[in-house]
């Protein structure tokens, strides 16, 4: 019994680990190029080789963590006439910048890694093919908002209700668009059109019988160009993804329909086969995939020499219209129907949608963060969300009448926009939980931090009514803080004496208020001993161990050098903080013969006018704020013992009131991701060794009988 405990808890403790490096592996998403053709992005090039395949090429920039992007050419030497190829990695590249603009290339393709989070991201080279700055217009089957293009492209590929085709993208307003439409749709309202900051992407995952929304055909393309000239086009300037010997044209054409590894669109059938030579070429390529469309075969230049080598036929597919398409009109997205139990008045409010719910939407101005509380007459269901940042700002309703959605004020999360004290966002209540339909609600939503009065107002206003609605409230001011950096701006808990560092006390950028600290004294971490820094009026007490604070924004700062107490390594730092209403004046203080102004008062009227008004203007409060922070202060040379000394020194009790900082720990690094599945790697083999350990000895040791 106790052999066979031993070994429950042995074959459980590796199972997590495993489960747990699989789920880290997961968010960061799985590795998947686009690709551009005959298109080409600036970039720092630090590999390149000769005479690679286009899949060597793009299997190397795959397995290689530092590159970003691949650029393949192949460029036909006229005396020959042979592709020579050239493959560069590189470990930068302006394609991730919506702004920049390609260069057109000849003979080129531009392969960008990026990482989608979907587990329908399919084997082949790459899953999607980009054109920069286009669109195809009014044929959307689902708009909903993303924060990433990636997130945009990984909606594409779980799109269950519909095989999504095409994708497009808007960087500035953040929208998505799905489509079971491309530009090979036929149809009269097919139209592929220029878009300045949106990039249309199709789906390449799909499979061959998925091409065509109808009936997928192969036939000779009718662009105004002799047959003979673009099937020699494609034999010279087109990558072969695939040759095989077949024995007639129509095996080449089956062959290019079941095609799995690649979305084969076209084919060249060179004739009977001759020896053992290829006369089958099939190709991801047709003339809607080149940027200059029909008009890059007129352009054609024909070879210098003839070899002699049989010309062919080529074949593109062609995606014929479906019964109804004479019929069809133009796509409605998101159309709902009305409900006819509706009163007028409910169709008429603007807080009322078409299903009969109505809304009561109130906005609180908080410190920071603003809080967005709804109120509905009817239980909901769906999602609300900050326009643009669906995945990070989000609040899931699960048949609710109330419920609500902090927006934070400050980072990417919210995306929450600040000018001049105003802050303003805007907010969605979607019934669906992906698609957002007419019967959606979006609101904008303002903060106003008023400087003078010390309140503040807020407007709410639905995007689809110009009217606002005001109402005031009075915000909590935003907390304090203390950080302490190193020369190259970072927070550090470990120094050394002498090291040169920033005192900060700061609050949010972009608030009325100012602050200002007064009596700050440095204790030992052991409480023996204290030493005053910054005295009652806000002065330095020894500005060559501590100098005066002065402002930097919102923010007061004091540039000293590293000091510790003889009988401690740790340090801690309290000061006395409180609230001006705008920028605090400073206090002058004198320092021998000279006058030191800091930052360290509030602001207050002049004293001694007699007139019995001085503390008429005090906007001071009765409560002080306390702050403290420790930092670990070393002696030249006992960098080794840091981590001892801050996990063994008495912790310093006296102020367990106060209020502490939180050190944020930076983003995994590339090195630390490698590093976490390494070990993981290497805990699997342990436990795998220790298995076959256990099993074998237990198979060695003979049983006892008895006799």
């Amino acid at each position: 019994m106790v052999r066979k405990k031993e070994f429950s808890t042995l074959n459980a403790w590796p199972w997590l680990i495993v489960i747990l490096c699989l789920q880290f592996i997961q968010t960061l998403g799985r590795a998947a190029f686009e690709k551009l053709t005959e298109l080409d992005y600036r970039g720092n090039t630090y590999y390149t080789v000769k005479n690679l395949s286009l899949y060597e090429c793009q299997g190397w920039c795959r397995e290689e963590p530092d590159c970003q992007a691949a650029s393949f050419s192949f460029v036909l030497n006229p005396l020959t006439p042979v592709q020579e190829t050239l493959c560069q990695l590189q470990n930068e590249t302006s394609a991730n910048n919506p702004a920049a603009t390609p260069q057109r290339s000849v003979n080129l393709y531009y392969m960008v890694k990026i990482q989608i989070r979907s587990e329908n991201v399919c084997l082949r080279p790459w899953a999607f093919e980009r054109v920069p700055n286009k669109m195809i217009r009014g044929l959307d089957n689902a708009l909903i908002y993303t924060s990433t293009k990636e997130a945009c492209l990984a909606a594409c590929l779980n799109e269950h209700r519909f095989t999504c085709r095409s994708v497009e993208y808007n960087y500035v307003t953040l929208q998505c668009h799905l489509s079971d439409s491309d530009r090979r749709t036929t149809g009269q309202y097919v139209q592929f059109v220029d878009a300045q900051g949106i990039d249309y992407f199709e789906n390449l995952c799909l499979k061959g019988n998925q091409a065509c929304k109808s009936t997928r055909v192969f036939q000779v393309p009718r662009i105004g160009v002799t047959e003979d000239k673009v099937a020699q086009y494609a034999s010279l300037h087109y990558y072969v993804d695939k040759e095989l010997q077949v024995t007639s044209e129509a095996a080449c054409r089956l062959a290019c329909e079941i095609e799995n590894e690649f979305l084969c669109r076209s084919f060249l059938y060179k004739g009977a086969p001759v020896g053992t030579s290829y006369n089958c070429q099939l190709f991801h390529l047709d003339h809607k995939t080149l940027p200059d469309g029909p008009s890059t075969f007129l352009n054609a230049e024909r070879p210098l020499i003839d070899d002699g080598q049989r010309v062919g036929s080529y074949f593109e597919n062609y995606c014929e219209k479906s019964l109804g398409a004479a019929h069809e009109t133009i796509p409605v997205v998101f159309e709902t129907t009305d409900d006819p139990t509706l009163s007028n008045l409910t169709r008429t409010d603007i807080n009322c949608d078409k299903t009969g719910t109505c809304y009561d939407v109130s906005v609180h101005c908080k410190d920071t963060r603003i809080a967005v509380q709804v109120r509905t007459n009817k239980p909901f269901n769906g999602r609300i969300y900050a326009l643009g940042r669906s995945e990070t700002c989000n609040i899931d309703v699960l048949n609710s009448d109330l419920f609500r959605l902090d927006l934070t004020m400050s980072g990417q999360d919210c995306n929450t926009q600040s000018v001049t004290g105003v802050f303003s966002n805007t907010v969605v209540l979607q019934h669906h939980s992906v698609v957002m339909t007419k019967a959606d609600k979006i609101y904008k939503v303002k903060c106003t931090y008023d400087m003078s009065p010390k309140n503040i107002t807020f407007g709410m206003m639905p995007i689809r009514d110009p009217e606002m609605i005001s109402i005031t409230s009075a915000p909590e001011a935003p907390p304090p803080r203390i950080r302490i950096l190193d020369a190259r701006n970072r927070e550090v808990e470990t120094v050394r004496i002498g090291d040169k560092l920033t005192f900060r006390i700061e609050i949010p950028e972009d608030t009325p208020y100012g602050i200002f600290a007064r009596s700050c004294v440095a204790m030992a971490k052991d409480s023996k001993s204290t030493f005053q820094i910054i005295d009652e009026e806000g002065c330095p007490v020894d500005p060559s161990i501590f100098p005066a604070f002065t402002p930097d924004g919102n923010a007061m700062q004091s540039i000293y050098e590293a000091f510790r107490f003889t009988e401690s390594y740790g340090v801690i730092f309290q000061c006395n903080v409180k609230y001006c209403l705008g920028p605090c004046e400073p206090a002058v203080c004198e320092w021998g013969r000279e006058s030191v102004e800091s930052w360290g008062r509030r602001r207050r009227s002049i004293s001694g006018s007699g007139d019995g008004s001085s503390g008429g203007n005090d906007t001071e409060s009765a409560d002080d704020m306390t702050l403290s922070q420790e930092i670990l202060v070393l002696d030249f040379g006992d960098d080794k013992q840091s981590q001892f000394l801050k996990n063994n020194e008495a912790v310093f009790s006296d102020f367990s009131k106060d209020e502490t900082v939180t050190i944020v720990e930076p983003c995994p690094t590339k090195t630390s991701v490698m590093a976490l599945g390494v070990t993981c790697a290497m805990l699997i083999l342990v436990y795998l060794s220790t298995l076959s350990y256990y099993y074998t000895k237990k198979w060695m040791v003979p049983r006892k009988v008895l006799s």
